[in-house]
């Protein structure tokens, strides 16, 4: 992964770091989740709709620690202390995005004693939207982000040193899985190439449907067996550029499919493009 900044949307504080230099959760680290309490830090903004959003999000799905729900202060004061671990709204950009666009991350940390927020165990970091992009973007697909995320955060507390966790692309061993399973995603989150159920069919041979968010959120509410949704992180309009972020994930069993990513240009929409159906079909 490549070189970003990262800061609080709330302004808590900046960093640049490399991913590869974060903290990658130890052993101790693991120990130190299982018995914290997980703190959801909350927008200052009392008409949030993401808090709203956040705070039934958690409740209904997260079940690895109990939970809190706290201002931006609170976490200044709070993250110090690896009696607590954090689920944080941060922006992130990425150095090989000349665009100079960013990127809304949900992620999950584990408090230290350290100085900046880059210092702190990771356990999960996942893409919400495009900065400045409604949030009616994602905000239908919080649970199911919300129990991947634990998901993901179990498989690290169970082996800490498997180092390929600290990436998304780890899920791509599990790409052979999904021709046997079902493929929903909306219109909007397809390049022009693959707009249609015979356009995507020329490149993937297998189930894709083109839905509508209700349709995917009845599929995420009733955890439909062996239904893949999309969540598509990336600029939206014609002349927008930046990184599109693709992946799959299970609505059942919550687990991811496939991640990738790729620039946004003349020649690549923000969405999932003819490489994605071809690479998918390979497997």
């Amino acid at each position: 992964m490549n070189k970003y900044a990262l800061f609080t949307l709330a302004f808590l504080c900046t960093a640049a770091l490399t991913a590869q230099q974060r903290p990658y959760p130890t052993f101790d680290d693991a120990e130190k989740f299982k018995k914290s309490v997980t703190c959801v830090v909350m927008e200052d903004d009392p008409f949030s709709f993401y808090n709203a959003e956040i705070k039934a999000a958690v409740n209904k799905y997260w079940k690895a620690t109990p939970v809190k729900f706290i201002t931006v202060e609170e976490f200044n004061v709070m993250r110090n202390d690896p009696a607590w671990s954090f689920l944080v709204l941060t922006i992130t950009n990425f150095s090989n995005d000349k665009s100079g666009s960013t990127y809304d991350f949900l992620n999950l940390l584990l408090g230290a004693d350290v100085d900046e927020l880059d210092q702190m165990p990771e356990f999960c970091a996942i893409p919400l939207c495009f900065s400045g992009a409604p949030e009616e973007e994602y905000s239908y697909k919080l649970g199911l982000i919300i129990r991947f995320m634990e998901y993901h955060a179990g498989l690290v507390m169970k082996n800490p040193t498997l180092s390929a966790l600290r990436y998304l692309k780890y899920y791509n061993k599990n790409v052979p899985e999904i021709r046997d399973k079902t493929i929903l995603v909306r219109q909007a989150d397809l390049a022009p190439e693959v707009k249609t159920p015979e356009k995507i069919a020329s490149y993937y041979p297998y189930k894709v449907r083109i839905v509508d968010e209700d349709e995917i959120i009845r599929a995420i509410e009733e955890k439909q067996e062996d239904i893949l949704i999309v969540h598509k992180v990336g600029p939206e309009g014609v002349k927008q550029t930046g990184t599109c972020m693709k992946t799959l994930i299970g609505t059942d069993d919550a687990i991811m499919y496939y991640y990738d990513s790729h620039l946004v240009d003349s020649k690549n929409a923000s969405g999932l493009l003819v490489t994605d159906f071809r690479r998918l079909a390979r497997f």
